[in-house]
């Protein structure tokens, strides 16, 4: 049934497949071969949910899902924060001296630059982690390697050549868990929460700054301000917002009150509880 189905990007074995078995283990999750089908199945009530990848603690955002919020309906019901722990997989039998090239995708590429340089490997870009991994057990070539995770590994019965190929300690990818359904938590107090949302600003001098002055004057912490150029003019910019907030509280209702009155399009993705991750490692002050 489709109320019990999460979607992600990527071959079985992915780190976003990896996401959907932590958060919820209870829902059948479904590989899509891109961010947009996945989000598409949502949206026509074939998925229940999407866990899509919006940055990376190494590489940083995956911009095409920026560009792509805005043109769907969806809503953000929650965030997840997922550590990466990169492995080297290869053939049965093969050794670490023996390789020559490794495929990931390129952001896993990117979080593993050094290693591969060290290791004196080829990088070849490649669709998503577990695509590259099942195209080594495909291939059954001892020289090629992949760059994915221990699950890969086990769903295409490679060896695990190496574990935490990764350059940075700590690399973690932070997923988006949308909805088609909005979902408005209640506010309680003691509890965090993070409220996402889009919106352009008037075309005056500092309307930015203006816009955002309200969230400074009212005291609401943002943790996250995002541009990129929309429509194809280079006239204007979108901006992504999260702000350490509820729009039930009396703070949050003034910032964005200041906020409509400098900004256009404004749309509020979601609010969701603040991730445990974000405490652990100090990320709402």
């Amino acid at each position: 049934m489709p109320d019990n189905v999460i979607v992600y990007q990527g071959h079985e074995g992915a780190y976003s497949h990896l996401a959907c078995r932590h958060v919820h283990p209870e829902m059948e999750a479904r590989p899509c071969s891109s961010f947009v089908a996945a989000m598409m199945e949502v949206e026509q009530g074939l998925a229940a949910l999407a866990m899509i990848p919006l940055e990376n603690s190494t590489a940083g955002r995956v911009e095409e899902i920026y560009r792509q919020m805005p043109k769907t309906k969806l809503h953000i019901v929650g965030e997840h924060f997922e550590p990466v722990n990169h492995c080297l997989l290869g053939v049965r039998g093969s050794t670490l001296a023996g390789l020559k090239t490794v495929g990931s995708h390129p952001q896993a590429l990117a979080q593993c630059h050094d290693r591969i340089k060290s290791l004196k490997l080829e990088p070849i870009a490649k669709l998503d982690t577990a695509g590259a991994a099942l195209e080594v057990s495909e291939r059954g070539d001892p020289s090629h390697c992949a760059i994915a995770s221990r699950l890969a590994a086990e769903l295409y019965d490679l060896d695990v050549l190496q574990e935490n190929v990764q350059d940075v300690v700590g690399n973690t990818t932070r997923f988006l868990i949308l909805s088609a359904t909005r979902r408005m938590p209640v506010y309680q107090a003691g509890q965090d929460y993070i409220t996402s949302m889009m919106f352009k600003v008037r075309n005056i001098p500092a309307a930015l700054y203006k816009a955002l002055g309200g969230f400074a004057t009212n005291n609401v912490n943002l943790l996250k301000l995002e541009s990129y150029m929309a429509g194809g003019t280079l006239r204007e910019s979108t901006f992504h917002l999260d702000a350490a907030a509820h729009p039930d509280q009396r703070s949050m209702q003034l910032a964005l009150q200041e906020l409509e009155f400098f900004g256009v399009d404004i749309r509020i993705l979601g609010t969701y509880p603040a991730h445990p991750f974000r405490h652990n490692h100090e990320l709402i002050e």
